[in-house]
């Protein structure tokens, strides 16, 4: 049990969540880290330097609801809370033409994108609202609503995803939780200066930045919104 806000970081070990995970910690927050290798996970609380008393690590397959219904529950025994969740759950598939297409691009990217996310929210969205609290944020890309040719698969999982959110935003309005969607085009993982030469390029730091004012007291009002850290291309 914790007094101190605990969020969950689903897709953890990415690049986002080795920025994401050592400001949250930094912030005060007791952290449940959720990724599908233990390896992976052991090496993100070891760079970020998590203090293990104030995290948990718990791996699984989020595309299983039983796994992801076991991983809340596990975070509900470690902290007897759950106050936000970062869905950065990721995967990209494109180069394939609808008209030349398998239906395996489209399965993937729907089981990456949409199935991991309902699976968690399903589970989690309900304990937050009995608590009268939570913050829930995700990562998208534009290519949701207006995706390149050759990117039918990761616009229609994309797609999914945020209509799934928009729709539990609506939901879950006034309750104090909120729902939100942080579109990016392109993450510089390479720790570049954003805009120095690919203007709609996203630092971690910047989407790190975004998500920690949506899980703060100070983002209330802030329901349903696609937020776009793009450059607007």
């Amino acid at each position: 049990m914790t007094d101190r806000r605990v969020a969950m970081i689903t897709g953890a070990t990415g690049g986002l969540g080795r920025v994401l995970v050592p400001d949250l910690a930094a912030d005060g927050w007791d952290l449940v880290l959720v990724g599908s290798s233990q390896e992976r996970l052991d090496g993100l609380v070891s760079a970020a330097g998590v203090d293990p008393d104030h995290s948990a690590i718990i791996v699984a397959n989020l595309r299983e609801q039983a796994a992801a219904t076991a991983a809340i529950d596990a975070a509900y025994e470690r902290f007897g809370r759950v106050d936000a969740l970062a869905h950065l759950v990721g995967g990209w598939t494109g180069g394939t033409h609808v008209g030349r297409s398998s239906d395996e691009p489209f399965t993937d990217m729907i089981d990456q994108h949409f199935w991991t996310s309902l699976n968690v929210v399903r589970e989690l969205a309900p304990r937050m609202v009995d608590a009268g609290f939570g913050r829930i944020a995700a990562v998208s890309s534009p290519m949701a609503a207006a995706p390149d040719a050759g990117m039918s698969a990761y616009g229609v999982g994309k797609a999914a995803q945020e209509t799934l959110f928009a729709a539990l935003a609506q939901e879950v309005a006034g309750t104090g939780v909120t729902v939100n969607v942080v579109r990016v085009l392109a993450i510089d993982n390479a720790g570049g200066e954003a805009g120095s030469d690919k203007p709609y390029a996203t630092t971690p730091a910047e989407i790190s930045s975004a998500i920690r004012y949506l899980f703060s007291d100070a983002a209330r009002v802030v329901n349903g919104e696609r937020i776009g850290l793009h450059g607007g291309v």
